[in-house]
């Protein structure tokens, strides 16, 4: 109990302003066009377009209110099977930047999964922000 006090105490002390992401998953996919692992940030509907279409070709993107929202995406890149998935779990504010802690998932050793290239991605639309946007990947 103690040890979630002071470390309660700590952020307090820090000015962190920690709360829930307030997100909502938008597509996950296993098989992206972006084979190379990034982190992006969509704030307008011409980034948005041009991030769906290197993800996407032709296929239509789903709608977003840029005037409350933005997308984030996180590209795991190439896999070498199926079973992998990124998942956004906690945002931070501080000041005048928003932290998005995000997590791989891998399939289990004893897993049998399909022996495929799999390029996943995850993309969220989040509450709009004007400040920097920083991902920072975490362990599950």
């Amino acid at each position: 109990m103690t040890l979630i006090v002071s470390a309660l105490l700590v952020t307090l002390l820090q000015g962190a302003q920690v709360d829930k992401l307030g997100a909502r998953t938008i597509s996950q996919d296993d098989m992206s066009q972006v084979d190379s692992p990034r982190q992006v940030v969509a704030r307008t509907p011409a980034e948005w377009h041009k991030l769906w279409r290197a993800h996407a070709g032709d296929r239509p993107a789903p709608a977003i209110d840029f005037s409350k929202e933005m997308v984030a995406a996180v590209f795991l890149g190439t896999r070498p099977s199926a079973g992998f998935s990124a998942q956004f779990v906690h945002a931070g504010r501080k000041d005048n930047v928003l932290t998005l802690q995000w997590t791989e998932r891998r399939p289990d050793r004893d897993m049998v999964t399909a022996q495929v290239l799999t390029s996943p991605v995850i993309f969220a639309a989040i509450p709009r922000f004007a400040g920097e946007v920083k991902f920072e990947k975490v362990e599950p």
